[in-house]
């Protein structure tokens, strides 16, 4: 997998492991996150997320203790691979919104843009959850929380014989999840792409956003041949979209 664009080396220049900013980076140490950032794409592009940090440093030609160093723990590191694929795709739909007047021109642009970048294949599961209501589960997590703590507070009272019973109210992000609101920006950027294409009656009534994400993460085989990856990303893509379609009547 390759990185495309020229704003990567800034980002990680301006960020800490943590997402947050930070003081300017020596030479050396500037590439070495490079190198482990870029390393991590491709790593978990190729073996998702489970893959376990020694491969991350060997191939980025680090030994794991530098690793470890930008990044205090594997979730870290996740998390801002992760959050930096979803603000790529925002970027992705943004620019295909902008630039297509078309509503299905539009929606295929983005689709193909994002399958030739490969950001597909690191999509956390936050916004891959087919037949569940992704948008309301992100937005309103306080919600959640509030519905968890009753069902609790319920089982309790009828159960007193299950002592150990506890709710942890903040628990931690799922691995690879990106933080709410960049999930949130990016349903609501592919929801607009969905919605035209659908108001002009050319997608089928019934595909989600969910299932527009599906195709981007599908849609891109890690193969070891990068010219042959290419060639069946598209014939993929080119199936996936046909059958995105609506239909006339008759």
């Amino acid at each position: 997998m390759h990185l495309q664009g020229s704003s990567w080396s800034t980002a990680v220049a301006s960020s800490d492991g943590n997402g947050g900013r930070s003081t300017p980076l020596r030479v050396d140490a500037q590439r070495n996150l490079e190198h482990v950032l870029r390393a991590a794409r491709e790593v978990f592009g190729e073996l998702g997320y489970g893959a376990p940090m020694e491969d991350v440093a060997r191939r980025a030609r680090v030994g794991v203790g530098t690793v470890y160093r930008r990044f205090p723990s594997k979730d870290v590191l996740v998390r801002r691979i992760a959050e930096e694929e979803t603000a790529r795709l925002t970027d992705q739909a943004r620019s295909a919104l902008g630039q297509e007047n078309e509503p299905w021109s539009a929606l295929a642009r983005f689709l193909r843009t994002s399958v030739a970048s490969g950001a597909g294949r690191l999509l956390p599961p936050q916004v891959l959850r087919v037949g569940v209501d992704v948008e309301t589960e992100i937005r309103v997590p306080q919600q959640r929380q509030a519905a968890l703590a009753t069902t609790a507070t319920t089982a309790t009272t009828a159960t007193t014989a299950q002592p150990e019973l506890r709710l942890v109210e903040q628990p931690p992000a799922p691995r690879g999840e990106p933080d709410d609101a960049g999930a949130a920006a990016l349903l609501e950027v592919v929801g607009q792409l969905v919605e035209r294409a659908r108001a002009a009656g050319e997608l089928r009534p019934d595909v989600t956003v969910a299932d527009v994400l599906l195709v981007i993460a599908t849609a891109a085989p890690s193969l070891p041949d990068a010219a042959h990856q290419a060639a069946a990303s598209a014939r993929l893509l080119d199936i996936l979209l046909d059958g995105l379609r609506s239909r006339p009547a008759g």
